[in-house]
């Protein structure tokens, strides 16, 4: 299957019919909220018991317990991909530990004008300037709990996160009470949370990494999580070192639960796409960030800093140009307790989550090693 899925299924997607990859993920949200909610209980069983068989792989040895939560595995679906909960109750059947939902904002938005994603296939990596279009955060909260109280379709218990930005018509200044408002809405509805302060795509969005304009941002959360609900933030992979380390301090003292390493990078170099070939434009002339496997190198370097920085007290969640086993323990041997995984997953297919926890148990057994988290930052150390 994951020979078919590589030699035959993914050059039709992504070449032979020519089709718009945004058009192609709406439709496998689509098919997965019918999967979970309109296809009858039948169906659904047999659909769901068949991609778990496929797909999951359990093993006591890969369990990870984080930032208050229980993971079963340390593979997770990243941000970006199901922005309005379409697919929440599917996740688990594909082999993942825990799912992130979102970005959501405050209010609703369209996001940029189209085309705004790109597959840059020589380089395994994709191009996408979205925009934070998603429905909004008070819809996101109505689907969730309209999904939790279908009690006739049970939802495999698995920790789900929700990824909170701000909405584009949102000044700067008012950014803290944006952020604020959207988890006053979700927070009885996630597990943990993760402030998104770096995406490249929302105007000024990047310039909230600095310490002076996080500060109140983590102190409007803070104020309304009376639950104690985990939070986190997300970081661009293009901050200088010193201001990596900003946000950490800063997040530390916030009492923050963790730090995602690392979002969407806007540098151009070292690619072999020169030319995109939708608009006929120089890749460097196209705005947009940039996730796969041009940024597995600057990802991991952010997490053997952060972990080497914080003498590995501060949980730390890996993404950026994980496609196999030998990505994944790079990240953790650098000091990454959980990993979250996108493009690398479209490029390989839904059964790469299984193919990386099954290389993990072999590398454990490589390395005479019981469990996971005796690797995490062994090459840090």
């Amino acid at each position: 299957m994951p020979e078919f899925y590589r030699s035959v299924l993914r050059p039709l997607l992504f070449s032979g019919l020519n089709l718009d990859p945004e058009w192609l993920h709406q439709q496998t949200l689509q098919w997965l909220q019918w999967t979970d909610l309109d296809a009858s209980s039948f169906v659904r069983t047999v659909m769901l018991s068949q991609m778990t068989r496929t797909y999951g792989f359990n093993n006591d040895r890969l369990i990870q317990k984080t930032f208050g939560l229980e993971f079963t595995n340390p593979m997770g679906l990243s941000a970006g991909f199901d922005k309005d909960g379409q697919g929440a109750a599917v996740w688990p059947h594909f082999g993942f530990g825990f799912a992130e939902l979102g970005t959501v904002t405050q209010h609703a938005q369209a996001g940029n004008p189209q085309p705004r994603l790109f597959r840059l296939i020589k380089d395994e990596a994709a191009l996408n300037r979205m925009g934070f279009n998603n429905q909004g955060s008070q819809a996101l909260a109505d689907r969730l709990a309209s999904r939790q109280n279908q009690i006739d379709r049970p939802i495999q218990p698995m920790p789900l996160g929700i990824n909170l930005g701000k909405s584009k018509i949102t000044p700067l200044d008012e950014a803290a009470d944006d952020y604020r408002e959207s988890f006053r809405r979700l927070r009885d509805l996630g597990d943990y949370f993760v402030i998104n302060v770096s995406s490249p795509n929302t105007p000024g969005l990047r310039s909230l990494q600095s310490v002076e304009q996080l500060a109140p941002i983590f102190e409007a959360l803070n104020g309304e999580n009376h639950g104690g609900k985990p939070i986190l933030v997300k970081i661009a992979p293009d901050l200088a070192d010193e201001d990596v380390l900003a946000v950490v301090d800063l997040a530390r003292e916030s009492r923050l639960s963790g730090i995602i390493a690392t979002n969407t990078t806007i540098r151009r170099d070292n690619l072999k796409t020169t030319i995109l070939a939708r608009t006929g434009n120089p890749i460097a002339d196209e705005a947009g960030g940039i996730s796969g496997a041009p940024v597995r190198a600057r990802s991991t370097e952010v997490i053997r800093l952060i972990y080497r920085h914080t003498g590995g007290q501060f949980p730390i969640v890996g993404v950026g140009g994980i496609f196999t086993a030998d990505d994944a323990w790079e990240k953790i041997t650098a000091g990454a307790s959980l990993l979250q995984v996108y493009t690398g997953w479209i490029y390989n297919g839904p059964i790469m989550v299984r193919r990386i926890l099954e290389g993990l148990v072999d590398r454990l057994d490589a390395a005479g090693l019981d469990t996971l988290d005796q690797v995490v930052g062994l090459a840090a150390k």
